[in-house]
């Protein structure tokens, strides 16, 4: 008797094979996905915002956030521990993990940051996608509060941004919400890119420095990785982009 094949999910495809665009009451079609000419443009946003005194505190958070889980992800799945995760104020953050394998976890954190924002972005491109996009990303920040939230700072962080994904879903214009999770994205692969070079300056301490006592690499070795795979990431927001534009017609 043959095996009928189970649909790929709608909205797992649809991160990856552009939506097919909406033709709307004048015929004309409209584009589920940014031009490349609008990417700029939200790059260029998202890159005001990051700098911006106040605005950019919560995508500091979010950046970190998606850091420290990075780094328990991969102590979990190397076959470590985690024992729980500080974020602090000023966009820093602390994994405490024992056990597992030590170059993964001290890598998965910048490299990690920037995956999860190339992710967002291309969850923000699906029609289908981005309203379930924002209640996993909200429920999945209220479970790692649970898990591994000790500290009162650390709680509340996680929480706010628990509400900057929850929020918008009371949104129900998809449109909004695609755009809002856009700039989100860029925001945090932008932190990612940026917060590496950090460590260039810090000898001592920091995952750079941990990774060249670890390897005998030197630290900048790891910081031009992470720097890479930033760039990787933001390719990748770029090539989807190519993708869509191919399926307009002319």
């Amino acid at each position: 008797m043959p095996i009928s094949a189970k649909p790929f999910p709608k909205w797992l495809a649809s991160m990856f094979m552009p939506d097919h665009p909406q033709l709307n009451s004048s015929n004309s079609f409209k584009p589920t996905t940014p031009g490349h000419g609008q990417f700029v443009v939200e790059l260029l946003l998202a890159l005001v915002l990051s700098k911006l005194p106040v605005v950019s505190i919560p995508f500091k958070w979010l950046e970190s956030y998606f850091h420290e889980l990075s780094h328990a992800l991969a102590a979990l799945i190397s076959g470590g521990q985690v024992s729980h995760i500080e974020l602090f104020s000023n966009g820093a953050g602390l994994c405490y993990s024992a056990g597992g394998w030590p170059v993964l976890i001290g890598f998965s954190g910048y490299a990690g940051a920037a995956t999860w924002g190339a992710l967002l972005y291309l969850l923000a491109c699906s029609r289908t996608a981005v309203k379930f996009s924002y209640l996993v990303f909200g429920i999945g920040v209220l479970l790692s509060m649970l898990l591994w939230g000790r500290d009162v700072l650390t709680i509340a962080i996680m929480v706010s941004l628990a509400v900057l994904f929850l929020l918008p879903l009371k949104f129900y214009k998809t449109l909004i919400m695609r755009g809002a999770l856009r700039l989100m994205a860029l925001i945090v692969l932008l932190n990612a890119l940026a917060s590496p070079a950090v460590l260039l300056g810090i000898s001592d301490r920091g995952d750079a420095a941990m990774l060249a006592d670890i390897t005998f690499l030197p630290a900048f070795i790891w910081v031009l990785l992470w720097f890479g795979c930033g760039v990787f990431a933001l390719l990748c927001c770029w090539w989807r982009i190519n993708a869509a534009t191919k399926q307009l017609p002319n």
